[in-house]
């Protein structure tokens, strides 16, 4: 499977929008980022490694001829990805009327924090901000507080949810035509926090934090510290990979608690976390490397990418001194393209315009005027 016949222009911004991009292009589509001249007003942290795999042309949209090189860029595209508030690009000329009335077949993608309904749509937000209406921030973290999942739930539920609902579409487009598909990063976080609702439905999920099986107060799910204070990861839930666990710790069940007597948890745990805290985090790797006890090292982000099984499997690409995970999954036996790093607003402005077919004239002329630089 591989999308080099597709084409996508995508209209920079932050989160999950990007997100999607890069993993369509690291599935092979040719991502063309429509920037703002100079880049975007912030500095964005995550652009190199979520700008990794497109071309950059760089559009000032408030001028009057920008709108026009714009639709002609996605006359001959795909997939269109916008992530800005409702009516932004409504405002620029470039909503789904104007760019469907263009290219019948395109797939508008929008993606959005809120939804474009409701009392909160037009507002601002953040990942933090949209996790926190979907119950996700509510179960995550101590019983004191809850802790942000980095922005992990909301804008990368949110991204592929998008990335899904594009390729569904796309699949789709010979039978329907084009068509706008809408996903918001609310929506995203709460799809994936449905098994927790079902759960609670059925009486297996308590509405408090650091309380349930799968949020860090059972001992057989939960880390512990080591002697060298790094810690370990023990997913041990099922009777016989706890078993394993206890037998790796050199415990005897018969002296502790029961696996799933939860008033009793935190005198196992206590247990448990006594012996982890006799032995360095590598020397209990090492014990626990080949069995089905599920416990395993807690890797720092300079740690990781060594990793024996992120090594062999080429989870990381990159220099050393730069390396960045992989974004897509493995295709069959293509391990898919290494993506170029991100270019800069513009790089590819000249050879973008030849490619959709603008004279040499024309370029000249949009390039004194301002509406490319």
């Amino acid at each position: 499977m591989s999308l080099t016949d597709v084409t996508v222009v995508e209209f920079a911004g932050l989160g999950p929008a990007p997100f999607a991009g890069m993993v369509l292009a690291g599935l092979g589509a040719n991502v063309i980022r429509i920037d703002r001249p100079g880049g975007p007003p912030i500095p964005d942290p995550m652009g190199g490694a979520l700008g990794r795999g497109k071309r950059s042309i760089a559009l000032d949209l408030k001028h009057p001829e920008a709108a026009t090189v714009a639709i002609r860029i996605v006359r001959g595209s795909d997939i269109l990805l916008e992530g800005f508030r409702p009516g932004v690009m409504e405002r620029l000329g470039l909503g789904p009327d104007e760019c469907l009335a263009a290219n019948p077949r395109l797939v508008y993608g929008r993606m959005t924090g809120w939804g474009s309904e409701g009392p909160y749509a037009s507002m601002a937000g953040h990942d933090i901000n949209f996790i926190g209406i979907t119950g996700a921030l509510h179960a995550i973290g101590g019983e004191e507080r809850s802790v942000p999942p980095l922005n992990l739930v909301g804008d990368g539920g949110g991204a592929l949810f998008l990335v899904a609902g594009v390729l569904a579409a796309l699949h789709d487009r010979d039978r329907s035509g084009g068509t706008v598909v809408h996903s918001a990063i609310v929506d995203g976080a709460t799809a994936l926090m449905g098994p927790f609702y079902e759960m609670a439905v059925l009486g297996l999920w308590q509405d408090r934090r650091d309380a349930n099986l799968l949020d860090g107060a059972a001992p057989c799910y939960t880390t512990y510290a080591t002697l060298d204070g790094k810690a370990m990861a023990v997913g041990a839930l099922e009777p016989h990979f706890y078993a394993a666990l206890l037998q790796g710790l050199g415990l005897d069940p018969a002296d502790l608690p029961g696996q799933y007597d939860q008033p009793r948890w935190p005198e196992l745990r206590a247990a448990l976390a006594s012996v982890f805290a006799t032995r360095t985090r590598d020397e209990w790797a090492e014990i626990f490397e080949g069995t089905d006890a599920c416990t395993t090292p807690v890797l720092s982000m300079s740690e990781a990418p060594d990793h024996p099984q992120n090594a062999d499997r080429g989870a990381f690409v990159g220099p050393v001194n730069h390396r960045l995970p992989k974004p897509t999954p493995h295709v069959g036996s293509n391990p898919g393209p290494v993506l170029e790093p991100a270019h800069e607003p513009g790089a590819d402005s000249a050879g973008i315009l030849a490619e959709f077919g603008f004279s040499p004239e024309e370029c000249g002329r949009l390039f004194e005027q301002g509406a490319v630089s």
